[in-house]
């Protein structure tokens, strides 16, 4: 890996993401370039944190680079985690949100088709991420649609902390379980083939549908009322899971993933949808074959509705 590309570099998930970058913790123990883009009133900013991590003197960083220009930016680039993205103004609505991110996601599209290196991987990060990558793939028709996902790892993480604490359990017992569909309040934390220590997860039902679904759905708004600022370590560990587990594998367990759908469980081809996989040689791997029942499958259908929707509105500014 060489040159890898954040944009958003001011913002705080930046802030946490480029410590790990340059750590090794997503590509390992290869030394990387790092490009830092920004739109012009926050390159002054992003050149701070350039100034930064060149005081950290850490020995898998050979440069870093701040532009404002995504050509540039873009240009050979093997990885990009798009984290730069407009939320929601106030009395805005989702559609209206949608055509500002396009402006925004179809450039970079542009600039990745043009410019990125042939193995280039693309992270969306920036909300609303799923249509952000169908964005963004739309734009870059000679990048295949495989190589742009966007992060729902966080989803997964935070129902995995949480199904693990009501379980009394480590984290990492807990195996085989799914976010499926958008990152919005629709997602559906799955917990239908979970297993804790090697046992199939029971959970009390009124728990599950009542609490735990929800919750891991709006954790976000959660996190903003009680820190008062929207969640950024932990979405940036997100998108380093994400990236390392691409690239390396996941040695047969199943994580969470935003992939282009090519139909798989009855999603819309084309659609950036989550879904079960394993990361192997390099790419991810849906999970196929599971048997959905009638309470998965209205879960999964009404991410695919909200999806098409929003399909249709980006679809419009091509």
């Amino acid at each position: 890996m060489s040159k890898i590309v954040v944009t958003g570099a001011a913002g705080n998930i930046a802030y946490s993401l480029l410590w790990r970058i340059a750590a090794g913790d997503v590509f390992g123990e290869e030394p990387v370039d790092l490009t830092l883009l920004e739109i012009p009133d926050a390159v002054r900013a992003a050149e701070g944190t350039a100034m930064e991590l060149a005081d950290s003197a850490l020995p898998l960083v050979r440069n870093v680079e701040v532009t404002d220009d995504a050509t540039k930016a873009f240009d050979g680039a093997e990885a990009a985690f798009l984290v730069g993205a407009k939320p929601r103004g106030k009395g805005e609505s989702r559609a209206d949100m949608l055509a500002a991110n396009g402006k925004i996601f179809i450039g970079q599209g542009e600039a990745i088709n043009n410019g990125a290196a042939d193995n280039i991987r693309v992270l969306v990060v920036g909300n609303p991420a799923n249509t952000n990558a169908y964005i963004a793939s739309k734009a870059a028709p000679d990048v295949p649609r495989d190589r742009f996902n966007a992060l729902m790892r966080l989803d997964h993480n935070r129902a995995q902390s949480m199904l693990a604490d009501r379980l009394g359990v480590a984290s990492r017992s807990i195996e085989r379980l799914v976010v499926w569909g958008n990152h919005s309040d629709t997602q559906f934390p799955d917990v239908t083939y979970a297993t804790a220590e090697g046992n199939p997860v029971e959970v009390d039902r009124d728990w599950y549908t009542g609490e735990f679904i929800p919750r891991v759905a709006k954790r976000g708004g959660e996190i903003i009322e009680v820190r008062g600022k929207s969640s950024a370590a932990s979405a940036a560990s997100a998108a380093v899971d994400h990236m390392r587990d691409w690239v390396h594998g996941t040695d047969g367990r199943w994580v969470t993933a935003a992939v282009p759908s090519t139909s798989e469980y009855g999603v819309d081809e084309g659609l950036v949808f989550g879904y079960p996989v394993a990361g192997r040689d390099g790419a991810w791997e849906i999970v196929e074959g599971l048997e959905i029942g009638e309470f998965q499958r209205r879960r999964i259908d009404a991410n695919i509705e909200a999806l098409r929707s929003e399909a249709e509105v980006a679809n419009r500014l091509f």
